[in-house]
Protein backbone atom coordinates (compact mmCIF):
# COMPACT_ATOMS: atom_id res chain seq x y z
CA UNK A 1 0.00 0.00 0.00
CA UNK A 2 1.08 3.35 -0.82
CA UNK A 3 -0.02 6.27 1.36
CA UNK A 4 -0.68 9.07 -1.15
CA UNK A 5 -2.18 11.56 2.03
CA UNK A 6 -2.95 11.40 5.70
CA UNK A 7 -4.11 14.22 7.25
CA UNK A 8 -5.74 14.87 11.01
CA UNK A 9 -9.60 15.17 11.29
CA UNK A 10 -10.61 15.43 14.86
CA UNK A 11 -9.85 14.71 18.90
CA UNK A 12 -13.19 13.38 20.22
CA UNK A 13 -13.83 12.95 24.39
CA UNK A 14 -15.94 9.80 23.85
CA UNK A 15 -16.71 7.55 21.34
CA UNK A 16 -19.98 9.02 20.46
CA UNK A 17 -18.64 12.39 19.33
CA UNK A 18 -16.12 10.34 16.90
CA UNK A 19 -16.51 10.35 13.03
CA UNK A 20 -19.68 8.57 11.40
CA UNK A 21 -18.13 4.72 11.37
CA UNK A 22 -18.55 4.41 7.44
CA UNK A 23 -14.32 4.05 6.94
CA UNK A 24 -12.52 0.78 8.24
CA UNK A 25 -10.69 1.81 11.18
CA UNK A 26 -6.82 0.71 12.60
CA UNK A 27 -6.51 1.86 16.27
CA UNK A 28 -2.64 2.31 17.59
CA UNK A 29 -2.23 2.07 21.70
CA UNK A 30 0.34 1.48 24.02
CA UNK A 31 2.02 2.33 26.79
CA UNK A 32 3.11 6.15 27.20
CA UNK A 33 6.36 6.78 25.89
CA UNK A 34 5.98 3.60 23.84
CA UNK A 35 6.84 5.84 20.19
CA UNK A 36 3.69 5.24 19.32
CA UNK A 37 3.59 8.83 16.77
CA UNK A 38 6.52 8.42 15.92
CA UNK A 39 5.13 5.09 14.72
CA UNK A 40 2.32 6.62 12.95
CA UNK A 41 4.22 9.14 11.54
CA UNK A 42 6.76 6.98 9.82
CA UNK A 43 3.63 5.01 8.62
CA UNK A 44 2.25 7.40 7.15
CA UNK A 45 5.68 8.83 5.84
CA UNK A 46 4.58 12.62 7.36
CA UNK A 47 6.50 14.59 10.09
CA UNK A 48 4.16 15.86 12.27
CA UNK A 49 1.38 14.17 11.33
CA UNK A 50 0.99 12.68 15.59
CA UNK A 51 2.38 14.99 18.14
CA UNK A 52 5.63 13.60 19.61
CA UNK A 53 6.76 14.88 23.17
CA UNK A 54 9.34 13.65 25.56
CA UNK A 55 7.11 13.78 28.33
CA UNK A 56 4.75 10.42 28.56
CA UNK A 57 0.92 10.77 28.12
CA UNK A 58 0.50 13.55 25.70
CA UNK A 59 -2.42 12.19 24.34
CA UNK A 60 -5.78 12.39 26.50
CA UNK A 61 -7.94 12.12 23.72
CA UNK A 62 -9.42 9.71 20.35
CA UNK A 63 -7.48 10.92 17.77
CA UNK A 64 -8.74 10.58 13.88
CA UNK A 65 -6.86 11.10 10.80
CA UNK A 66 -7.93 10.14 7.59
CA UNK A 67 -5.65 7.93 4.95
CA UNK A 68 -5.89 8.11 1.12
CA UNK A 69 -9.32 9.29 1.91
CA UNK A 70 -10.49 5.64 2.36
CA UNK A 71 -9.55 4.67 5.75
CA UNK A 72 -8.87 5.97 9.67
CA UNK A 73 -5.85 5.44 11.39
CA UNK A 74 -6.77 6.66 15.35
CA UNK A 75 -4.00 7.21 17.71
CA UNK A 76 -5.36 6.40 21.37
CA UNK A 77 -3.83 7.35 24.73
CA UNK A 78 -1.19 5.94 26.24
CA UNK A 79 -1.89 3.60 29.27
CA UNK A 80 0.30 3.25 32.13
CA UNK A 81 2.55 5.96 33.27
CA UNK A 82 1.52 9.48 32.74
CA UNK A 83 1.18 11.28 35.46
CA UNK A 84 -2.58 11.72 35.93
CA UNK A 85 -4.84 12.02 38.83
CA UNK A 86 -7.15 8.13 39.82
CA UNK A 87 -10.35 10.12 38.61
CA UNK A 88 -8.72 11.24 35.28
CA UNK A 89 -7.04 7.93 34.69
CA UNK A 90 -10.47 6.44 35.37
CA UNK A 91 -12.11 8.21 32.64
CA UNK A 92 -9.37 7.31 30.18
CA UNK A 93 -9.89 3.97 30.74
CA UNK A 94 -13.52 4.35 30.37
CA UNK A 95 -13.24 6.42 27.37
CA UNK A 96 -10.88 3.43 25.54
CA UNK A 97 -12.81 0.57 26.68
CA UNK A 98 -16.30 2.17 25.58
CA UNK A 99 -13.86 3.21 22.00
CA UNK A 100 -12.52 -0.36 21.56
CA UNK A 101 -15.98 -2.02 22.71
CA UNK A 102 -18.59 -0.24 21.12
CA UNK A 103 -16.71 0.76 17.68
CA UNK A 104 -18.45 -0.95 14.94
CA UNK A 105 -16.00 0.13 12.08
CA UNK A 106 -13.15 -0.86 14.18
CA UNK A 107 -11.21 -3.99 12.20
CA UNK A 108 -7.36 -4.32 13.88
CA UNK A 109 -6.17 -2.61 17.12
CA UNK A 110 -2.04 -2.37 16.76
CA UNK A 111 -0.63 -2.85 20.27
CA UNK A 112 2.74 -1.03 20.65
CA UNK A 113 5.21 -3.05 23.03
CA UNK A 114 8.48 -1.48 23.95
CA UNK A 115 11.03 -4.07 22.34
CA UNK A 116 13.86 -2.60 24.56
CA UNK A 117 12.25 -3.83 28.21
CA UNK A 118 11.54 -7.13 29.78
CA UNK A 119 7.51 -8.14 29.53
CA UNK A 120 5.70 -6.00 31.40
CA UNK A 121 2.61 -6.82 33.81
CA UNK A 122 0.61 -3.67 32.80
CA UNK A 123 1.20 -4.50 28.76
CA UNK A 124 0.29 -8.30 29.21
CA UNK A 125 -2.97 -7.37 31.08
CA UNK A 126 -3.95 -5.28 28.11
CA UNK A 127 -3.33 -8.03 25.37
CA UNK A 128 -5.47 -10.08 27.72
CA UNK A 129 -8.18 -7.36 28.22
CA UNK A 130 -8.40 -7.49 24.47
CA UNK A 131 -9.07 -11.29 24.55
CA UNK A 132 -11.55 -11.29 26.66
CA UNK A 133 -13.53 -8.61 24.70
CA UNK A 134 -12.85 -10.70 21.37
CA UNK A 135 -11.32 -7.62 20.11
CA UNK A 136 -9.21 -8.28 16.74
CA UNK A 137 -4.92 -7.42 17.76
CA UNK A 138 -1.33 -7.31 16.69
CA UNK A 139 1.55 -6.95 18.48
CA UNK A 140 3.79 -4.31 17.39
CA UNK A 141 7.64 -4.07 19.20
CA UNK A 142 9.29 -0.69 18.75
CA UNK A 143 12.42 0.82 18.67
CA UNK A 144 14.01 -2.10 17.76
CA UNK A 145 17.35 -0.05 16.85
CA UNK A 146 17.72 1.47 20.21
CA UNK A 147 18.98 -1.49 21.55
CA UNK A 148 21.29 -4.85 20.38
CA UNK A 149 19.52 -7.37 18.13
CA UNK A 150 20.14 -10.00 20.29
CA UNK A 151 18.41 -8.07 23.28
CA UNK A 152 15.51 -7.06 21.46
CA UNK A 153 14.79 -10.79 20.09
CA UNK A 154 15.34 -12.39 23.62
CA UNK A 155 13.11 -9.54 24.83
CA UNK A 156 10.26 -10.51 22.16
CA UNK A 157 10.74 -13.64 22.72
CA UNK A 158 9.84 -12.96 26.71
CA UNK A 159 6.73 -11.83 25.81
CA UNK A 160 5.71 -14.22 23.26
CA UNK A 161 6.28 -16.93 25.99
CA UNK A 162 4.35 -14.99 28.95
CA UNK A 163 1.39 -15.25 26.17
CA UNK A 164 1.23 -18.63 25.49
CA UNK A 165 0.95 -19.00 29.77
CA UNK A 166 -2.52 -17.95 28.62
CA UNK A 167 -3.34 -17.99 25.27
CA UNK A 168 -3.42 -20.90 22.78
CA UNK A 169 -2.47 -19.00 19.82
CA UNK A 170 -0.59 -16.34 19.72
CA UNK A 171 -1.66 -12.76 17.48
CA UNK A 172 0.66 -11.62 14.50
CA UNK A 173 3.39 -9.65 15.54
CA UNK A 174 6.18 -7.16 13.94
CA UNK A 175 9.35 -5.41 15.00
CA UNK A 176 9.75 -1.88 14.23
CA UNK A 177 11.65 0.89 14.16
CA UNK A 178 10.13 4.88 13.20
CA UNK A 179 14.16 5.84 12.48
CA UNK A 180 15.20 2.98 10.19
CA UNK A 181 11.19 2.41 8.92
CA UNK A 182 11.52 -1.31 9.81
CA UNK A 183 8.32 -3.02 9.57
CA UNK A 184 6.22 -0.04 7.83
CA UNK A 185 5.31 -2.18 4.42
CA UNK A 186 4.51 -5.09 6.46
CA UNK A 187 2.09 -3.16 9.02
CA UNK A 188 0.15 -1.92 5.55
CA UNK A 189 0.41 -5.08 3.40
CA UNK A 190 -1.76 -5.86 6.88
CA UNK A 191 -3.71 -2.99 6.90
CA UNK A 192 -4.76 -3.45 2.93
CA UNK A 193 -5.27 -7.21 3.33
CA UNK A 194 -7.78 -6.37 5.89
CA UNK A 195 -10.03 -3.56 4.11
CA UNK A 196 -9.88 -6.03 1.38
CA UNK A 197 -11.54 -8.66 3.22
Amino acid sequence: MKIKDASYVISSPSVDKTPKPDKPEFAFIGRSNVGKSSLINMLCGRENLAKTSSSPGKTKLINHFIVNSEWYLVDLPGYGYAKISQSERKKWEKMIEDYLRKRENLLNVFVLIDSRHLPQKIDLQFVNQLGEWQIPFTLVFTKSDKEKPGVVDRHIKAFLNAMRETWQFLPQHFVTSATKKQGKDDILALIQGLIKN
